[in-house]
C-alpha cells in the first residue's frame, strides 16, 4: 500500500510518500514561508525526484488538527482536491496522535505540546504497549498548569515533544515531580512520515473487512435480521470512544467525510443519536439521526 501524508498544521509544512515497508520520500521544511507558498511545490519536487503516479496510490491522510487554522485550511484543501482528483479515500490523523506516532516503541508516557497561546497548549497523552498505539487521553487544549498536575498525578515517565516545548520548558521543568524528558530535534516537530505511516495502520485494518458503503452494511444487516440467515453481532449506541473509528470509516466511504472532531461534537448534542454495527468488536456500519 501507499500513503500519500501531508502536514501543515503548525509552523513546519511536511510531504511523505509512506510505503508498508518504508519511507520512499519526504520533504519537511521549517522556515519563515507560508505553507501556501511551500505544501504543493514539496509535493511536487518529491513526485518528480521518484518519478511517482500519484494514480497508484491507495489513500491520502492529511493532519486535521489542533494547529493553525490557515495552515489546516491549506492541508486540507490540498488533500481534498488530491482526493477528489485521483479518486482516492482520505485519512484524518489528529496532529497530536501524528506527533506522539514519531516516538514508536518509547517507553512511558508521551505528551506531545503545541503551543495555543494564553499559557494553554493542545496535548494528549500516549503510550505503547508493545507495538500496539495507546491513546491515553485523546487530544485537548488545557492550561499548562493542568496538564502539569495530570502528569504528576499519573507519576509516571514523560516525553516531550512540539512547538510548545521551547514555549514552555522552564515551566514543565518547574512544576514537574516525576521523570521527564525531551525528544531529540529530529523528532521533536510533525511528520508527515508519521502521519502517513499512522494512517497506514488504520488502513491495514479496515482493509481485511469488506468495502462497502456504510448504508450498505446496515441494509445487509436488516435483510440478514429479517430472512433467517445468520445476524450481523449487534446494533448499539455510539460511544466517545467509538469516533476514531466511525471518523475511518466515514473517510473510507465518503468524499465528504465527518472529521472525528464534528463526530464528537455532534455525539454531544443532545437532538443526536448515532448508531454503530458492531461485528466481532469491529465497528462496521453507522446510522445518524439528528431531531
Amino acid at each position: 500500500m501507499r500513503i500519500l501524508a501531508l502536514d501543515s498544521s503548525g509552523l513546519v509544512a511536511t510531504v511523505a510518500i509512506v510505503e508498508e515497508e518504508q519511507i520512499l520520500a519526504e520533504y519537511t521544511v521549517n522556515y519563515k514561508k507560508t505553507h501556501s507558498q511551500t505544501l504543493l511545490p514539496m509535493l511536487d519536487e518529491i513526485v518528480k525526484m521518484t518519478e511517482f503516479d500519484l494514480n497508484t496510490l491507495d489513500a491520502i491522510a492529511v493532519a486535521g488538527g489542533p494547529g493553525s487554522f490557515t495552515g489546516l485550511r491549506i492541508g486540507s484543501a490540498t488533500a481534498k482536491g488530491l482526493g477528489l482528483a485521483l479518486n482516492k479515500p482520505l485519512i484524518h490523523i489528529p496532529t497530536v496522535d501524528g506527533l506522539a506516532y514519531n516516538l514508536y516503541g518509547n517507553s512511558g508516557l508521551l505528551c506531545p505540546i503545541m503551543d495555543a497561546r494564553r499559557n494553554q497548549v493542545y496535548t494528549g497523552l500516549y503510550r505503547f504497549e508493545g507495538e500496539q498505539f495507546e491513546i491515553v487521553e485523546e487530544q485537548m487544549a488545557i492550561s499548562l498548569e493542568e496538564l502539569i498536575g495530570k502528569l504528576n498525578a499519573y507519576g509516571e515517565k514523560v516525553t516531550f515533544l512540539g512547538d510548545g516545548v521551547p514555549v514552555y520548558q522552564t515551566q514543565l521543568k518547574e512544576g514537574l515531580q516525576t521523570e521527564y524528558h525531551f525528544a531529540p530535534a529530529h523528532k521533536n516537530r510533525q511528520s508527515a512520515a508519521a502521519v502517513g505511516a499512522l494512517a497506514m495502520q488504520y488502513l491495514k485494518k479496515e482493509r481485511r473487512r469488506p468495502q462497502w458503503s456504510t448504508s450498505r452494511i446496515i441494509c445487509a444487516c436488516l435483510r440478514q435480521k429479517g430472512s433467517g440467515q445468520k445476524k450481523m453481532q449487534s446494533f448499539r449506541n455510539m460511544k466517545k470512544q467509538d469516533a476514531e473509528a466511525v471518523a475511518l470509516l466515514e473517510t473510507l466511504n465518503f468524499s465528504d467525510a465527518w472529521s472525528r472532531q464534528s463526530l464528537l461534537e455532534t455525539y454531544e448534542q443532545r437532538q443526536s443519536f448515532i448508531t454503530v454495527a458492531e461485528e466481532d468488536g469491529d465497528i462496521i456500519g453507522t446510522v445518524l439521526s439528528i431531531l
